[in-house]
C-alpha cells in the first residue's frame, strides 16, 4: 500500500490521498474577485486526483493583499464568486481549501506580469502598507507600524474571511505565517523591533498568530485549520526551526490541526542553497520537536520521491506546486507510477489510464 496514496483524516474531513496542491497566487483578480481562469486552474488539480487543492493567498481584507491583482475573501461579492470554484473542486472528489492572508510590509507591489518591481503608487493604485514595526523590506515602501487598535482588526479581519470561507463551501483554512508576510514579520527579530506585548520575547512575536489562530477556531470550527510557517529565514538572527516548533506545538494547542511547512522570504539577504527536496528536512525537524502533524515542500517532483520521504516519517503529507502547474494530473501520474490502485479516475479519462 502507497503511504502517498493512503487516506488521512483531520478534524472529521478526509483526504483521499497526501499529495495536495499548494497555494500559488495566480495574480489575476479583479477588486478582489476571482475570476473564470481561477476556477479552471484549481478545478483541474481536482481532476488530476489532488487529495486537497488550496486556493491562493487570499487576503483578508483590501489593504492586506500583495499586488492589486490578489484574491480577497473581505466581501460578499468576492465569497459568492468563491463559491462555484469550490463547487467544482469537491464535486471532483478532493478537499477545497483556502490560505487566509495579510501581507503586511509586502503588500501594495506590482504583480509579476506588470513589467514593474517594488511598490504600487497610491496614484497607480497602490496604498499604505503596515508592519509590525516601520522597516521596509528592501526595494518596498515603508510601512506604517501597527498600533494596538489596528492589530485588533487585524484579527477580527481573519475571523470574518474564516466566516465567508466556510459560506463559500471551503473545508480547509490555511493562516498564511510564512514567506515574509505579515504574520511572518512579527514572528521573526529580524522584522519585529517592538517593545510591547507583541515584540521581544518568543512568546510576545507569536502572540498575534495565537490570537489569529485562536479567532478563525471559533468562527471555523469545523474546518480543518492549517498553518504556513517559514521554518527559516536564512538570514543570520533570524527565524529559525527551533522556533517555528515551539510556536506549531502553541498553536497545535489551541486547535490547529496540521501545519504546512515552508521556509524563507522575510529578507531580502536571505540565502537559501537549494536542491530536490531541500526543505524537507524543516518539517521533518518541526514534525520531530512538536509532535504534529506536517507536510514538506519544495522541489518534490517525482512519485518515489514523495513516497520516500513519508516512509522515512518526515513529513504526513506533501504539498507540491510547480509540478502541479507542469502536470495537472500529477497524482494520476504518481498513482501509476508506483502501482497504488485508486478508484478516482474520472471517468472521462479511463480510456488514458494505464494498464
Amino acid at each position: 500500500m502507497s503511504i502517498l496514496f493512503s487516506p488521512l483524516t483531520l478534524r472529521g474531513l478526509t483526504a483521499r490521498n497526501r499529495l495536495w496542491v499548494a497555494p500559488m497566487c495566480q495574480y489575476s483578480a479583479a477588486d478582489g474577485i476571482p475570476q473564470e481562469w481561477h476556477h479552471t486552474h484549481l478545478a483541474q488539480f481536482a481532476s488530476g486526483g489532488a487529495g486537497i487543492v488550496m486556493a491562493e493567498a487570499t487576503a483578508v481584507s483590501a489593504e492586506a493583499r500583495i499586488s492589486p491583482e490578489d484574491t480577497g475573501l473581505w466581501n460578499d461579492a468576492q465569497r459568492d464568486a468563491w463559491a462555484p470554484i469550490v463547487a467544482a473542486i469537491r464535486e471532483r472528489g478532493a478537499l477545497a481549501g483556502v490560505q487566509l492572508a495579510h501581507a503586511g510590509r509586502k503588500a501594495s507591489t506590482w504583480s509579476p506580469f506588470s513589467g514593474h518591481r517594488g511598490s504600487v503608487p497610491p496614484d497607480q493604485g497602490g496604498w499604505g502598507t503596515v508592519a509590525p514595526s516601520a522597516v521596509a523590506y528592501d526595494g518596498f515602501a515603508e510601512p506604517v507600524e501597527l498600533g494596538a487598535g489596528a492589530i485588533d482588526a487585524i484579527v477580527r479581519d481573519f475571523a470574518a474571511a474564516a466566516v465567508r470561507a466556510v459560506q463559500a463551501g471551503l473545508q480547509v483554512i490555511e493562516i498564511h505565517a510564512a514567506h515574509g508576510y505579515l504574520l511572518h514579520q512579527f514572528l521573526s527579530p529580524l522584522s519585529n523591533l517592538r517593545s510591547d506585548d507583541y515584540g521581544g520575547s518568543l512568546e510576545n512575536r507569536a502572540r498575534l498568530l495565537l490570537r489569529i489562530v485562536d479567532a478563525v477556531r471559533d468562527a471555523a470550527p469545523d474546518a480543518a485549520l492549517f498553518v504556513r510557517f517559514s521554518a527559516s529565514d536564512w538570514a543570520d538572527g533570524g527565524w529559525d526551526v527551533e522556533e517555528t516548533a515551539t510556536v506549531a506545538r502553541w498553536a497545535a494547542e489551541r486547535g490547529a490541526d496540521f501545519f504546512d511547512i515552508s521556509s524563507g522570504g522575510l529578507v531580502a539577504h536571505q540565502r537559501i542553497v537549494t536542491g530536490p527536496g531541500y526543505q524537507v528536512g524543516f518539517a521533518a525537524e518541526v514534525r520531530r520537536r512538536a509532535d504534529v502533524l506536517v507536510s514538506a515542500v519544495g522541489q518534490i517532483t517525482e512519485a518515489s520521491q514523495a513516497e520516500q520521504l513519508l516512509a522515512a516519517g518526515d513529513a504526513d503529507a506533501v504539498m507540491a506546486a510547480r509540478e502541479w502547474l507542469r502536470d495537472p494530473h500529477f497524482a494520476l501520474r504518481a498513482a501509476s507510477e508506483l502501482g497504488a490502485d485508486i478508484d478516482y479516475w474520472p471517468k472521462q479519462y479511463l480510456r488514458a489510464r494505464p494498464a
